[in-house]
């Protein structure tokens, strides 16, 4: 336990009805497992968050951000500190026009990236119908430099605000953003102080004026083949590994090394799709770590390919 007695109270008195302590993460993941957070706030508004944010980083409590869970396994022996969520108090989305026939869209880190692109295509702008399909948030989605085979995130993100636990908000232009696969670092932008501690409040990225008609098009294309390709039905959290820097993708090497339909638990190996482990009813934590291993040391095995997970394992 990290939080004593007298943080509870403090947390209780500070955040009201936005805090519960020893909160079921399975409540808030899309894998719909995990242990207790010791404390689960979502802040109404940035202000909340700017105070919860300010008092856990001078007391030494460790916090983590979430969005909707949709990229995140947490132990079942749960999560020491506090799990912040945004997707209540960071939910605009805005557009500014320029004269180079460029359009910014900022959209704040609690939207949805399935509302951004909807915005996107409802106000005829290009650039964002290779997220259409990918869960979580926009907050997330930055972080992770989300994807897919069509384009990335850091093709079409201009800057980043992010919140410093001192208060200060602090914006990142694309030049000091470094992006890589599944990630992107904030630290050239920041003050060493405040490396391990930036939260984003929101994303600014630059779309071009296109037609509407053909822009739904390609979008209606996108999602079809998403819902083709991909399990329907069963809780997850996307692809759960990365694919290797060359050769075949991390499905095409769980599935050649005969792994479809591998259950460890209640998790399992997608028979549609080899990159997505599934919770078929009443997994665990301990059900998906164990099935990942048996996936990784198969793979490495067959192929002398070392899969590195996707999704973030989080826990004590």
């Amino acid at each position: 336990m990290l939080l004593d007695s007298e943080s509870k109270k403090w947390l209780a008195d500070h955040c009201g009805a936005g805090i519960k302590f020893d909160e079921p993460m399975s409540k808030h993941t899309s894998l719909q497992v995990g242990g207790p957070a010791e404390a689960y706030f979502v802040p109404g508004n940035i202000e909340a968050l700017k105070s919860l944010i300010n008092w856990a980083w001078q007391k030494d409590i460790p916090y983590l951000i979430v969005g909707d869970g949709t990229n995140l396994l947490v132990k079942d022996s749960g999560i020491k500190g506090i799990v912040i969520a945004l997707t209540k108090c960071l939910q605009a989305i805005t557009k500014t026009d320029n004269e180079q026939e460029e359009v910014v869209v900022t959209a704040m880190a609690g939207v949805r990236m399935q509302a951004l692109c909807r915005f996107a295509l409802e106000h005829g702008l290009a650039g964002l119908n290779f997220a259409l399909g990918i869960p979580g948030t926009v907050g997330g989605g930055i972080m992770m430099n989300a994807g897919t085979a069509y384009s990335w995130i850091e093709n079409v993100l201009e800057a980043v605000t992010v919140l410093l636990p001192n208060g200060q908000i602090q914006e990142i232009t694309r030049d000091r953003l470094k992006f890589s696969y599944r990630n992107l670092s904030l630290n050239m932008g920041l003050n060493q102080e405040f490396q391990a501690h930036p939260v984003i409040i929101d994303g600014s990225f630059c779309l071009h004026p296109a037609d509407p008609v053909k822009l739904k098009a390609e979008a209606k294309k996108i999602l079809k083949m998403r819902i083709k390709r991909q399990p329907i039905g069963y809780p997850s959290a996307g692809c759960f590994f990365k694919n290797p820097a060359d050769g075949k993708t991390a499905g095409q090497l769980i599935d050649l090394a005969g792994l479809k339909g591998k259950a460890i638990g209640g998790a399992e190996v997608s028979s549609k799709h080899a990159n997505f482990l599934v919770n078929t009813g009443q997994a665990t934590a301990a059900d998906f770590l164990a099935l990942m291993e048996f996936v990784h040391e198969t793979v490495l095995k067959m192929f002398d390919i070392d899969l590195e997970s996707e999704v973030k394992i989080v826990g004590a």
